[in-house]
């Protein structure tokens, strides 16, 4: 059995570019850096950025042209996928992206709660807000 996942949290680094294929699908490339901070061996705090090319599909093509942009935060989970070809100088070029499957949008404006693919509108925030747990019961589940 293979496996080819890939999950990130990070930040936008441009806007998303929504664009439509000739078949009619949509399609939108975005890029998306994450941070990594460890302290080395001489205790000195040391940072990394990695950036990654995120490409997505279909509905979720277009939530993420509508609602995000630059500096967004976003949790996003996919496959792995590179491509090749071959550029107007005759070099060959291969790229590494993650073909979105699954998106979480974490932030957002003031005073919103975060935004899932699913398509949930976010709620305005009341301050503080008690979580109730219920016990579930076995004879409640529906499988």
């Amino acid at each position: 059995m293979d496996l080819n996942r890939a999950m990130i949290i990070g930040n936008l680094t441009r806007d998303p570019e929504l664009r439509t294929t000739p078949s009619g699908k949509q399609v939108t490339t975005l890029g998306i850096a994450t941070n990594r901070a460890w302290t080395d061996a001489s205790g000195q705090k040391q940072q990394q950025a990695e950036f990654h090319s995120v490409v997505f599909w279909s509905k979720l093509a277009e939530i993420v042209g509508q609602y995000l942009h630059k500096g967004s935060r976003i949790y996003v989970e996919g496959r792995l996928q590179t491509r090749e070809w071959t550029a107007q100088d005759g070099a060959k070029r291969q790229r590494t992206e993650i073909i979105a499957e699954n998106m979480i949008m974490l932030g957002g404006r003031a005073g919103e709660h975060p935004m899932s693919a699913a398509g949930s509108s976010p709620t305005p925030s009341a301050g503080p807000q008690e979580v109730v747990e219920e016990e579930v019961k076995v004879e409640d589940i529906p499988f």
